[in-house]
């Protein structure tokens, strides 16, 4: 009765082990796919604002050819150049702030780990 009771404890640790490693790596799978979310936010983010700062600068480049023409055209020219210019450096800023910002990279796996040694450790 001994060796059941030993073999059904031993079983219990097993599942209790394999449920304990499922989880973790379920909440690893979950970090992953948040950084990659992340990563590709970033990246359409960093797109988009060189996009808007190249074409400020075409537009202002325009601005300075056509400075010497007539006065409507300037001043029209002068209002996009500094909306894409403007609407580059906001996102340029959004940038910076989202790369400072950014967590450790499994940071809630790590600290589940650590709270299951802890535990198994007492």
């Amino acid at each position: 009765m001994s060796q059941e009771n030993l073999l059904s404890s031993i079983k219990n640790l097993a599942a209790t082990g394999a449920s304990i490693a499922q989880t973790r790596l379920e909440l690893l799978s979950v970090d992953v796919q948040i950084a990659r979310n992340k990563f590709i936010s970033l990246l359409v983010m960093i797109v988009c604002a060189l996009f808007f700062l190249f074409f400020g600068l075409v537009m202002l480049a325009l601005f300075i050819v056509i400075y010497s023409w007539e006065s409507d055209r300037m001043t029209a020219l002068g209002l996009l150049t500094g909306a894409f210019i403007s609407i580059g450096l906001i996102l340029a800023a959004l940038i910076t702030q989202s790369l400072r910002t950014m967590p450790k990279l499994f940071e809630a796996s790590i600290a589940e780990l650590a709270k299951d040694r802890e535990a198994l450790s007492r």
